[in-house]
């Protein structure tokens, strides 16, 4: 009886050692589980580009200018630095750009590069330059592009000239753009930071005959320069009727305090015994 229970055991055992490597061999292998670290970010460069979209022969402005990421830089692009936002400024676009096109070297035309003046010049046109300080240059706020209008003020010394006309202005040139402030034309770039008082030279776009007037009215008094609005029309090709403004026009004291005309000198002459005659001068 023991020995047939202890066969029984060991068949049970068996059988229970069969099932566990049979159940074990069925199961899948567990997956190994590996981790890859993600591949970095494209390095990015920051380059110049179009704000805007621009015309062939646009003078560029600092509104004009913004940064784009690339992956890589583009034949000719230029990274955003001062140096070159400073350069671009006052340039010329060879061909037309879409918004967000890089600013290509091949794209632009440097004031002092060869054949600038040459280049934004329209056809009969040539280049005046006029001297402005600080103020009267609007302190820095016209840029290459812009259309202005020149502005001459001077004092008239003439014997007998009422007070209220010893000071004048008038608009020698109306609508005309501005291709060069100080030595944009001459290194394309502007000074940081000009000394109080110091002469700027601009440089304006105009006729042979405008050139002439300009010469003329530096002799005569002070020049300034004052700004048109963008959407205003150019000016017509006939000539504008230039009005000047007295000094008494912009303070009325000075009209008030205008003397009295004096009266007329009185003489009566007579002859003998007739009736005197009167003149009054």
């Amino acid at each position: 009886m023991l020995l047939r229970f202890m066969v029984f055991a060991m068949l049970a055992l068996g059988l229970g050692g069969f099932g566990t490597v049979a159940f074990l061999s069925t199961r899948q292998p567990a997956k190994l589980q590996i981790t890859r670290a993600a591949p970095p970010p494209p390095v990015q460069h920051m380059i110049l580009a179009a704000a805007t979209p621009l015309r062939a022969g646009t003078l560029l402005k600092p509104g004009d200018l913004r940064t784009v990421a690339v992956t890589s830089v583009p034949a000719g692009g230029q990274d955003d630095t001062g140096a070159n936002r400073s350069s671009l400024i006052g340039a010329m676009i060879r061909r037309s750009l879409e918004t967000n096109a890089p600013l290509l070297a091949v794209d632009v035309l440097r004031p002092g590069d060869h054949g600038f003046l040459a280049a934004v010049l329209e056809p009969g046109e040539c280049a005046a330059s006029v001297g402005v300080d600080a103020v009267s240059g609007n302190a820095g706020l016209i840029w290459p592009g812009d259309h202005v209008d020149l502005v001459l003020t001077q004092e008239l010394q003439t014997p007998g000239l009422p007070e209220n006309h010893h000071v004048a202005a008038e608009t020698v040139l109306s609508d005309v753009r501005v291709i060069a402030i100080d030595e944009l034309l001459a290194r394309g770039v502007a000074p940081a930071e000009p000394a109080a008082g110091l002469q700027r030279t601009v440089t304006l776009e105009v006729t042979p005959d405008q050139a002439r007037r300009i010469a003329v009215a530096t002799r005569l008094g002070r020049l300034s320069l004052a700004v048109r609005a963008a959407e205003q029309t150019l000016a017509s090709a006939r000539p504008v009727p230039v009005r000047t403004v007295w000094a008494g026009d912009v303070s009325p004291a000075l009209d008030r305090a205008r003397p009295a005309p004096r009266k007329g000198a009185v003489l009566h002459l007579y002859n003998g015994t007739a009736d005197g005659k009167e003149f009054r001068f």
